[in-house]
């Protein structure tokens, strides 16, 4: 093959590696296309491709992931990863890694590790690369990574749920949840719900959210069922779709164009976690992106005219 072709064969595996060093698809994008850059002006025939490219794209999304930190310290709000609706990397062999890394709350939880951390955990723990081959994209030595790796997991196992098995299981409930928030039905929402499950919007300033999160099945269920009628009276429309690998939807306003995208965590048969990301930044590789505040203005309209 030539550089093109073994290029492509491994583009999604590092948009994969990227996007979970970074949280966002933009971000990832660009890491994989300065990847190419690099590896098409390199003189230099290495050893293994999938392991220079691979460490070639950590070491950029590192970089960029210590600049993020501190547009990110300054951040409007909370700050939820930039949605994924498909991941383009697929091994069957560690599917259950793959899926499990992708979703909001690993990926909020990745956030807590520092850049070295955050690499070290992805390529060892999520896409099993040899400590040899994770000590030379992180440029440290392979005792220095293992130290890495023991701190990032302890990290992440104090705070990490563990998500329904069955994806089936999850589905069902998922299909019930989007059910009974059409209908506006309070009573079938709170069934759904975890007891402490808490809801909480990104909109990053940019775009109308919540002033801070909403906590217990009571408050989300009637938040959650006075607004999604409203929202339907002004032509916005949801399409359930998996989200992060998890269940959620893709919220549209009447001429397509996207307003939010939200996600559920589901475990132990119950909505723990619902997550709504609505700062445009964030969406437009979802497709061309609403006007929020407009929308924000139309549902207050809508609301007045109710009372």
């Amino acid at each position: 093959m030539n550089k093109v072709e073994e290029f492509q064969e491994l583009r999604s595996l590092l948009f994969s590696i990227a996007y979970r060093i970074l949280g966002s698809v933009s971000e990832a994008e660009d890491a994989v296309q300065e990847t190419w850059l690099r590896f098409d002006g390199s003189t230099t025939v290495p050893t293994s491709v999938k392991a220079f490219l691979s460490a070639t794209v950590t070491r950029i999304s590192i970089d960029v992931l210590r600049s993020a930190r501190v547009r990110r310290e300054a951040y409007v709000g909370p700050w939820f990863p930039e949605p994924l609706l498909s991941d383009p990397y697929q091994d069957p062999a560690r599917s259950a890694e793959l899926a499990d890394s992708v979703s909001m709350a690993a990926l909020l939880l990745l956030e807590r590790l520092s850049p070295l951390e955050r690499s070290v955990f992805v390529l060892r723990e999520v896409f099993g690369f040899g400590f040899d081959d994770v000590a030379s994209a992180v440029g440290r030595s392979e005792a220095a990574c293992r130290q890495l790796l023991v701190r990032a997991r302890r990290h992440m196992r104090a705070g990490r749920p563990r998500f329904e098995a069955d994806r089936q299981e999850r589905q069902e409930l998922a299909t019930r949840f989007f059910d009974a928030l059409r209908e506006g039905d309070v009573t079938g929402l709170r069934d759904l719900l975890a007891a402490d499950v808490q809801m909480v919007g990104d909109g990053g300033g940019k775009a109308p959210q919540l002033a801070r999160a909403v906590v217990g099945a009571e408050n989300v269920a009637r938040l959650l069922a006075s607004v999604f009628p409203l929202l339907a009276r002004i032509d916005v429309t949801f399409e359930p779709h998996e989200v992060n690998g998890q269940p959620g939807a893709i919220f549209h306003d009447r001429d397509g164009k996207v307003l939010h995208a939200l996600t559920l965590d589901v475990h132990d048969g119950q909505v723990q976690a619902i997550r709504s990301v609505i700062n445009p930044d964030k969406l437009g590789h979802l497709g061309p992106v609403a006007d929020a505040w407009a929308i924000d203005g139309e549902l207050k309209r809508a609301r007045r005219q109710m009372k």
